[in-house]
């Protein structure tokens, strides 16, 4: 992964450890469960920032198998895309 992606990416991942930390918090002393799932959500949408970024990453470095020559390469890579994509998007 190159920067400045990397240093985005490891300081969104340590905030969700972060939020992690304090929803597990949450749930051992029995809050309000409202509170609890939006600090889930919250959580959620980090991550979805964070696979944001580390896929832009990867589109910035290796994206010319787009212009590849080689139909073969173009292909592995557009699936590999999707199937990135899809995994990250699947709601359960």
């Amino acid at each position: 992964m190159i920067e400045p992606y990397k240093a985005k990416t490891i300081n969104g991942i340590k905030k969700v450890r972060g939020q992690m930390d304090l929803i597990l918090k949450m749930l051992e002393e029995g809050r309000y469960c409202v509170d609890i799932i939006q600090q889930c959500n919250s959580a959620i949408g980090m991550l979805r920032q964070a696979n944001n970024t580390m896929l832009e990453s990867h589109l910035q470095t290796c994206g010319h198998m787009m212009n590849s020559k080689k139909q073969a390469e173009k292909e592995k890579f557009i699936k590999e895309i999707i199937r990135a994509c899809t995994v990250s998007n699947r709601k359960n």
